[in-house]
């Protein structure tokens, strides 16, 4: 009797525990999102031990909607046996779900999830993507990824990143969309695809904006102004000085131009009904133009095939950059005052949702630097778009990144500081992503080392992760991103990996506030390199230069600037100077070095966090010590003192040192990398070359020159 009571009683034990690990979701089938959440979900609980029921489930988890909690926002209710889920809309309840997703990738069972809710600071949360296909640029560094774009593959986990990080926008950009994603039916000219490359064309396209949609994330197709086909400009006679679609040309305003570009606008709405918008942009192509005539070509063009679709669409408006007639022209009030009449007449349209975004670039294209808007594309603002404030449209900033492409990266502390101070109520959010880099073919890694990403945006999951988190919810505390690094690689290394990188990280911030540059090759902080004016070539930033070049963060103070004011010492505290500066490089770069010197567990892709960590730190002390070698050399020229050439010298050779601890680290881990590289001609015909390659190895000469000036 006592052992048949026995065998019950374990029986009963052995149907309640497998009772404990079963869960029954409740969803609406009919939504797309809601199908998604739950499908992530679903696969969480599996990889976790779980098992997924119909009903008679021990737990259930519940999905409700509650407009009043507002866009995007979400709750957990955790009722014991029943986990109500509830979010503001179905972009909530997909993060909701992640929530709960990141909760047992941390080992949270699922019975003890802790109630919470959370809503967006911010609504507009966009990557911007440059497309390889007639990219901005023309590049073997942009084209080498049209492959990888192709692949659905791809798209779909690119947009399952941007999902579980919070990025609601995707933006895709190219010189001239249209003829990869229709076929306009009155200029069939315009397209040079047969009916099959068109299919695929259309299918591609067709299902990333479906699968961005099942994600909560809005999709905008971002065309420069003014291109047109090489077949369309030869057939009818127009824009023929532009067939290779450069950049800084003269307009073509020409009616047929017109009423193509405005058809093909209403065609690419109705032919893909899960794009959300269309945005625009003023300048390239557009030279000879007055600010008022390029936005009066937009209203005629853009903004009225939009209102010939058959239904409503968002709108993106890029803030234009040049207040006069030259393509590189510099901003102005009356330009600003021209584009805002023009945003809120766009915004009062009937078929434009409202807000209309309004995006401009955040310190130009390296706002990787310092938290302070010091300018934006084409010089300073006078503040005509935020006074009175707007009600129809929102600031969005643009935050490029041009500055580190190799090179992991992850700065909590200056993302963090950037989104608290720069986001008054005007402000809607952010684009994040570069115009010279696409995050597709890791073409980085030496195939002789095998990490775990497939893709390259994978190698900088840190940097989405904090973009896309503290944009949501710029309160989201650091656990979050440290728990990230201790399911990639453990406990026992987690926090030291998540400070040594906050500290390494910040030394490209540090180059770029220090080093004034404007668009996209006057620096490239990662190779300590910038765009000569006087050469037109990219270069290694020698110590003249490096002593000479104005900040671009005003409170810094250059290595000239300082020698030549020593008598104003000391400087207000408000002040970075040189000296400050470098040590506050080399205690950082220190201190990182410190704490990942014993991590050497035998796991390739901890060892690249490792070797990118260690890579900034010794560019962070290679900068101290160029530093110090620039004030004692400026100060030997001013007044001839041989101790402060030799100790220039010195410091120096100390840089040289530190170089070379980087190519050590870097030479086995990396190719040589092809960089996005062209010389100008009086700002009109663009040589690209396509034969540069970059790799800190490839630099050690210049390095050297360094000491051989100082020497002279």
């Amino acid at each position: 009797m006592k052992k048949i009571l026995f065998y019950v009683v374990l029986l009963l034990l052995t149907i309640s525990c497998a009772d404990t690990q079963s869960v029954h979701l409740s969803f609406d089938s009919t939504s797309l999102q809601q199908q998604y959440a739950t499908k992530k979900l679903s696969e969480s609980l599996l990889k976790n031990g779980y098992s997924i029921a119909e009903n008679n489930a021990a737990v259930t988890v519940e999905f409700r909607l509650d407009t009043t909690l507002g866009k995007e926002a979400y709750t957990i209710n955790n009722q014991g046996k029943n986990i109500v889920l509830t979010g503001g809309n179905e972009t909530g309840l997909i993060y909701g779900a992640n929530s709960i997703v990141e909760d047992l990738k941390n080992g949270i069972k699922l019975n003890t999830v802790e109630n919470r809710s959370e809503s967006p600071q911010l609504l507009f949360r966009a990557i911007k993507f440059d497309l390889p296909w007639d990219s901005y640029r023309h590049s073997y560094a942009l084209s080498q990824h049209d492959e990888m774009c192709r692949d659905l593959e791809y798209w779909e986990a690119f947009l399952d990143m941007m999902s579980y990080n919070r990025f609601n926008v995707l933006t895709v950009w190219n010189l001239h969309p249209y003829t990869f994603m229709i076929k306009p039916k009155n200029f069939p000219e315009a397209s040079e695809w047969t009916d099959e490359e068109m299919k695929e064309w259309k299918h591609l396209f067709s299902s990333i904006f479906k699968m961005a949609k099942e994600r909560g994330i809005d999709t905008y197709v971002m065309p420069f102004n003014i291109f047109v086909p090489p077949s369309f400009a030869e057939k009818h006679g127009v824009a023929l000085n532009n067939l290779e679609h450069h950049h800084y040309v003269d307009a073509d305003t020409s009616q047929i131009i017109k009423t193509y570009t405005r058809e093909s606008v209403t065609q690419l709405l109705n032919e893909y009904p899960d794009l959300s918008g269309m945005g625009l942009t003023l300048g390239e192509g557009m030279g000879g133009m007055t600010p008022f005539e390029r936005e009066q070509w937009m209203q005629e063009t853009i903004i009225a095939g939009m209102q010939q679709a058959n239904r409503t669409s968002k709108l993106i408006h890029r803030i234009p950059f040049s207040g006069n007639t030259e393509s590189l022209g510099a901003t102005s009030m009356e330009m600003e005052q021209i584009t805002r009449d023009g945003i809120e007449k766009e915004a009062a349209m009937e078929k434009i949702e409202k807000p209309v975004w309004a995006s401009m670039k955040f310190n130009w294209s390296h706002p990787h630097s310092t938290t302070k808007l010091i300018k934006v594309h084409g010089g300073k603002l006078y503040g005509k778009y935020f006074d009175p404030i707007p009600q129809d449209f929102k600031i969005v900033w643009t935050v490029r990144n041009e500055d580190f492409f190799c090179l992991r990266w992850g700065v909590e502390e200056f993302a963090r500081a950037h989104i608290k101070a720069n986001t008054p109520d005007y402000v809607g959010g952010y684009f994040i992503g570069s115009e010279t880099y696409i995050p597709a073919k890791d073409y980085f890694t030496n195939p002789d080392y095998k990490i775990s990403a497939k893709y390259a945006f994978e190698r900088q999951w840190l940097f989405y992760k904090l973009w896309g988190r503290l944009l949501y919810n710029s309160d989201t505390p650091n656990t979050v991103f440290i728990n990230e690094f201790k399911q990639r690689y453990g406990e026992t290394h987690a926090e030291k990996l998540f400070k040594a990188s906050n500290l390494a990280g910040k030394t490209p911030l540090r180059l770029v506030s220090f080093f004034d540059s404007t668009w996209d090759f006057t620096m490239y902080a990662e190779g300590f390199t910038y765009r000569n004016p006087e050469t037109e070539n990219v270069e290694f930033i020698d110590i003249n230069r490096f002593i000479n070049q104005p900040p671009l963060d005003t409170t810094f103070v250059s290595i000239a600037n300082y020698v030549k004011n020593t008598s104003q010492q000391p400087w207000p505290k408000e002040f970075t100077t040189p000296i400050m500066l470098a040590n506050d490089l080399e205690r950082d770069s220190k201190e990182a070095l410190r704490l990942v010197e014993n991590i050497t567990e035998d796991n390739t892709d901890l060892m690249y966090e490792v070797a990118d960590i260690k890579t900034w730190a010794y560019m962070g002390l290679y900068m101290a010590e160029k530093i110090k070698g620039g004030l004692a050399l400026e100060t030997y020229r001013q007044n001839s003192d041989s101790k402060n050439k030799q100790l220039a010298m010195t410091h120096l050779e100390n840089a040289l040192g530190h170089w070379d601890k980087i190519i050590e680290i870097t030479r086995p881990i990396y190719n040589d990398m092809p960089l996005v590289h062209y010389s100008e001609n009086n700002g009109k015909t663009w040589q690209e070359n396509d034969s540069l390659r970059f790799h800190w190895a490839l630099l050690r000469s210049d390095v050297l020159k360094d000491i051989d000036i100082a020497k002279q």
